[in-house]
C-alpha cells in the first residue's frame, strides 16, 4: 500500500526527528533567530520553520511534514555552507 493511513506518520519523519534532536541547542537557537528575523519580513518558509522549532523546543506535537521540511531545509542549508 503506497498511501499513508489516517494518523500514520511518514516513516522518514523518525529520521528527520533524529537529525533535529542531534543538533546542538545553540545551533537550533541560531536557526530560530534567523527564521524569526526573516519571518518578520513576511517569508512564509521562515514563519513555518520558526513555529516548528518553537514546538520542538516546547515538546509539543509536530506534524511529520513540518519535521521533514525543517530537517531538509537545515540539512540542505548546512551542506551548502560547507561547500563554500
Amino acid at each position: 500500500m503506497d498511501t499513508l493511513r489516517p494518523n500514520e506518520y511518514h516513516p522518514a519523519a523518525c529520521l528527520a526527528m533524529e537529525y533535529l534532536q542531534s543538533l546542538p541547542a545553540e545551533e537550533l537557537a541560531k536557526w530560530r533567530e534567523a527564521f524569526a528575523s526573516t519571518a518578520m519580513a513576511g517569508n512564509r518558509l521562515a514563519e513555518i520553520c520558526f513555529g516548528t522549532i518553537g514546538r520542538l523546543l516546547n515538546e509539543q506535537p509536530v506534524s511529520d511534514r513540518y519535521l521533514l521540511g525543517l530537517a531538509f531545509f537545515i540539512l540542505r542549508s548546512s551542506s551548502r555552507c560547507q561547500e563554500s
